[in-house]
């Protein structure tokens, strides 16, 4: 007989390629935490449902209806139900301006937080500004920078706990893209990046930026002419990258107050990076952060019908 415990709510961090749910009793305690594969990406209008409940069904009170504030691409055009974009300078989005569900199931009440829009110029995001409520949860009033890395890194500038402009940058992606399907793969390593190899790539990229391509190439020439290592060469590509995406940064942001949200090695690049330059930064897990800004949205919930 199942005897786990009953959430009180859950909390759901849905992107493209993942979904992480955590449920919780109602003093904020972790009775589980899970995730599947089944990411926005992957998922129909229809499917979004049966895949949440997949993970949380035997969390599940029968007859009573358990409150799911989630964040994230479910929330975009493609995903279960659009969260209308807020546009900045604003404040995080709150549970008041969460969309709600039409679920099949009747013990769920669904609200899907909104992400982010910037009109000039043009950017969006989904996620990151519900691990940017759970920055201010503890960091009220804040003025300042953060940085979200990942595939797309966004830099966002805060003035007393508001968002005022952010910026998204595919540094990620193209190391990727340039790692797997360019002509420096050859010379790559996959599993061994030489962190002197990044810094001083970061600090040449960062004061010559405009060469960034000819840079990149000349990582493919050292490798067959000047006997460049594949971890050396990992660790120069990751350097030119980071380093002119930060010259780029620093025009319009403030880089010697800079919070990094993540932990994990892309998150420790750019630390070491901002180290390098001069430039002290504070690190925060984005996991416990993103849940963290779910549960501050959670405060705040109001059933439907009271």
């Amino acid at each position: 007989m199942n005897t786990h415990p009953k959430a009180s709510w859950i909390a759901a961090d849905w992107g493209t390629t993942n979904l992480r749910i955590w449920a919780l009793d109602e003093a904020g305690g972790i009775l589980a935490h899970r995730s599947s594969e089944k990411g926005m990406g992957r998922l129909e209008k229809q499917d979004f449902e049966p895949a949440l409940i997949e993970l949380i069904a035997d969390l599940l009170r029968d007859g009573e209806v358990t409150p799911v504030i989630v964040c994230g691409m479910a929330g975009s055009r493609q995903g279960w139900a659009e969260a209308p974009y807020m546009t900045v300078p604003c404040a995080p989005p709150s549970i008041r301006n969460a969309t709600g569900v039409d679920a099949a199931d009747p013990r769920l009440d669904v609200r899907i937080l909104p992400g982010i829009k910037q009109l000039t110029p043009p950017d969006v995001m989904r996620g990151e500004e519900t691990q940017i409520a759970g920055f201010l949860a503890d960091n009220q009033k804040y003025t300042g920078t953060l940085c979200l890395p990942g595939t797309h890194t966004k830099w966002v500038a805060l003035q007393d706990g508001r968002i005022e402009r952010f910026r998204t940058f595919m540094t990620g992606e193209t190391f990727a893209l340039l790692s797997k399907h360019s002509v420096l793969r050859h010379g790559l390593s996959a599993d061994d990046l030489d962190s002197t190899a990044f810094a001083e790539a970061a600090e040449h990229s960062f004061n010559a930026p405009e060469a960034l391509t000819a840079d990149l190439f000349g990582v493919r020439a050292a490798g067959l002419v000047a006997d460049l290592g594949p971890a050396q060469a990992s660790g120069r590509l990751s350097g030119l990258l980071i380093g002119a995406e930060l010259a780029a940064v620093s025009r319009d942001f403030d880089l010697g107050n800079t919070a990094l949200l993540g932990s994990d090695k892309i998150a420790g690049a750019y630390r070491s990076a901002l180290t390098h330059l001069g430039h002290a930064s504070r690190q925060l897990d984005a996991e416990t952060i993103t849940l963290k800004g779910l549960t501050l949205a959670y405060s705040f919930y109001e059933p439907e019908h009271s």
